[in-house]
């Protein structure tokens, strides 16, 4: 195996880079790897990053959007200093033999390769993220840390370990580009890519990954009780319990969730847990009772009371919706 080149480090050749786009991938999670190059490379005036779009086949990748984006066959990369491989649904099927096999032959040319959103679960089905840290997208993490042991699997926003990067979405891989685009041509230049797009700053790429999706509505004691909710979705704490974890009182708690969220702790967990609740019904074949008992449900009766409240339909009828229809 050939030694790795260090990309994070400072440097003004420009950045060979290849971006694999598999089918059923986001549109989002594609901007935000390859518009933060482009930004890069207008504001430098000459290329920061060189970059060539790569498929599985060499057919052109179709995004969920109905985008589709030509490439050639990864089996014909010859070589590059950064691959990024940009993946979403249907990670089964596209962890293909010839795929795998491609990547295990990229990585062993010193290649840093990057994963996005389903990109980090190719990358250890090929086992390329053995003996290193490594995140994914939150609605995938516990599967994947059983799937691969040999992964240290976290909750992080993006992670970096050596000559591999791991992104749990799109807005995280854009935090993770400005992190290499940093690295590489300083923080300042960063700061003015991260500028042209209004994007504020990242947070730390430690920051756990949140469900609910407004961050910036959170304080320090609310996000952190959210983060702790989150973790115990199927044994619901009492909010005393929660409040005396964070070293704070119930009083306190409840205050800032109303200031801040403008809800009770309680309804906010129960929404968590409905909103879990509802992706497993829809995402997943698994029975509604232990749907029930992954989101902290008791009993059968309760769980359907809150769901049909919450969401209009029974777990049944809402799964029914779901369905494909049969085929003929």
């Amino acid at each position: 195996m050939k030694s790795a080149k260090n990309i994070l480090q400072p440097e003004h050749q420009a950045l060979k880079t290849a971006v694999l786009v598999l089918d059923e991938c986001n549109t989002l999670s594609f901007a935000a790897a390859v518009d933060p190059m482009r930004a890069a490379n207008r504001l430098a005036g000459r290329p920061a990053f060189d970059w060539d779009y790569v498929t599985a086949t060499g057919e052109p990748a179709h995004l969920t959007s109905g985008l589709s984006v030509p490439g050639q066959s990864l089996t014909r990369l010859d070589g590059c200093d950064l691959l990024i491989v940009i993946a979403g649904f249907q990670l089964a099927r596209h962890a293909t033999p010839s795929l795998l096999a491609s990547l295990r032959r990229i990585a062993a040319s010193g290649t840093t390769i990057a994963g996005i959103d389903g990109g980090p679960w190719l990358l250890a089905e090929a086992g390329l993220l053995d003996g290193h840290a490594a995140t994914t997208h939150w609605e995938d993490l516990d599967s994947f840390a059983s799937r691969f042991p040999d992964v240290s699997t976290l909750r992080d926003r993006f992670t970096v370990s050596e000559n591999r990067l791991t992104s749990g979405g799109a807005m995280p891989a854009i935090e993770m580009m400005l992190h290499i685009i940093s690295a590489r041509h300083g923080a300042g230049f960063a700061a003015r890519v991260s500028g042209l797009f209004l994007y504020d700053g990242a947070p730390a790429p430690t920051k756990p990954q949140s469900r609910t999706g407004a961050p910036h509505r959170h304080n320090g004691v609310t996000a952190k009780a959210n983060a702790l909710m989150e973790a115990t979705l199927d044994e619901p704490l009492p909010v005393a319990e929660i409040a005396e974890t964070l070293g704070t009182s119930p009083r306190t708690l409840q205050q800032q969730f109303r200031l801040r969220l403008n809800t009770t702790p309680q309804d906010h967990y129960l929404q968590l847990r409905l909103a879990e609740a509802r992706r497993l019904v829809t995402d997943t074949d698994m029975p509604l009772m232990d749907v029930a008992m992954a989101t902290g449900f008791t009993s059968q009766s309760s769980f359907a009371r809150s769901f049909r409240t919450a969401h209009h339909l029974t777990a049944r009828e809402l799964r029914q919706e779901n369905s494909p229809p049969m085929s003929h």
